[in-house]
């Protein structure tokens, strides 16, 4: 699994011009989901997601975790961050998950995040055509790959 997190504060994602999911202070995660992917996968990521310190603290320094600042999350698929990009110039999506794979891996991170935060996570639409909007603040974006864990 591939994560590009971003500390928001406020994000929404639009699906044929109705809001299907929106927050305000949290993190947006676009989650990239591969056929190699576990269980094992889900639970790290999610975890780790949830107890990143990049929110600021009384001292202005990024100390403090999602679930200290009782922030919100949006989660959307999104498998174009399984690109390869390696050969000729139009990327390849082999790696991607099919989505009878990628649909409940994703549900299932969605469950796992909204059970780690005590509240519901926002989604977008797994396979739609979505328009992600967000006010990214810092800019703080993070990028983690289950595949990578240094």
């Amino acid at each position: 699994m591939i994560a590009v997190i971003q500390r928001v504060s406020e994000a929404s994602v639009t699906i044929d011009q109705n809001v299907s999911g929106e927050i305000g202070q949290g993190l947006l995660v676009l989650l990239g989901i591969e056929e190699a992917d576990t269980d094992e996968d889900i639970d790290w990521l999610s975890r780790k997601i949830a107890s990143l310190r990049i929110f600021n603290d009384e001292k202005g320094v990024m100390n403090r975790s999602l679930v200290d600042v009782g922030g919100e999350m949006l989660v959307v698929s999104q498998f174009t961050l399984h690109a390869s990009t390696k050969k000729g110039n139009r990327p390849s999506y082999i790696k991607a998950a099919k989505p009878e794979i990628a649909i409940p891996f994703y549900e299932q991170f969605v469950q796992k995040a909204e059970t780690l935060l005590a509240k519901s996570v926002q989604t977008g639409e797994f396979g739609a055509d979505m328009k992600v909007r967000l006010l990214n603040d810092g800019p703080v974006t993070i990028i983690i790959d289950t595949k990578d864990k240094r």
